[in-house]
């Protein structure tokens, strides 16, 4: 079945958006509790995004096909203010009916480090839960999960659960 570009446009932007949102990192934290292993933290975060450029590239046949690629970038921003920037790219990986599967890659850049998260997503899927996959600065080795909600709406929200090794 063949997909107008512009619906995929539509939907990856929407979803491109909720994955940055997983850079949009300002935190509270919290203590995760006595471990026999090193000890842990773990920062809850929420934030928005905007997409301020974004660039696909149609490979093969018109319409989706495996390998579409779609590159984004934008600002983060928590209560209306700017807290970083980043971006990432979603490549089509599967495609069965009008069920696509995307790999998406992103990178956010805040004021204490950067943060990297991955994630394999049905377009249309809620929630979209990303592995926090590493970071640098105060983010060095970072774990977790974000997890996305509405994706594409107004109302998009996300929380993310980033685990960091203390010093103590």
């Amino acid at each position: 079945m063949s997909h107008p570009k512009s619906s995929i446009r539509r939907t990856v932007t929407a979803v491109i958006g909720a994955l940055f949102v997983g850079g949009g990192l300002s935190a509270c934290g919290a203590d995760s509790g006595e471990t026999a292993g090193p000890k842990q933290r773990v920062e809850i975060i929420e934030a928005a995004a905007l997409t301020d450029q974004l660039a696909a590239t149609d490979l093969d046949k018109p319409g989706a096909s495996i390998g579409d690629l779609t590159v984004f970038s934008g600002d983060i921003r928590q209560d209306g203010r700017e807290i970083g920037h980043g971006g990432g790219a979603c490549q089509n990986i599967h495609i069965e009916g009008d069920e696509i599967t995307m790999q998406c890659v992103l990178t956010a850049q805040l004021e204490r480090g950067s943060l990297t998260m991955q994630a394999v997503w049905v377009q249309g899927a809620s929630p979209l839960d990303m592995a926090i996959t590493g970071g640098t600065g105060a983010y060095r080795g970072a774990t977790g999960t974000a997890r996305f909600w509405e994706i594409g709406t107004p109302d998009e929200r996300m929380r993310a659960e980033v685990t960091l090794l203390t010093q103590e």
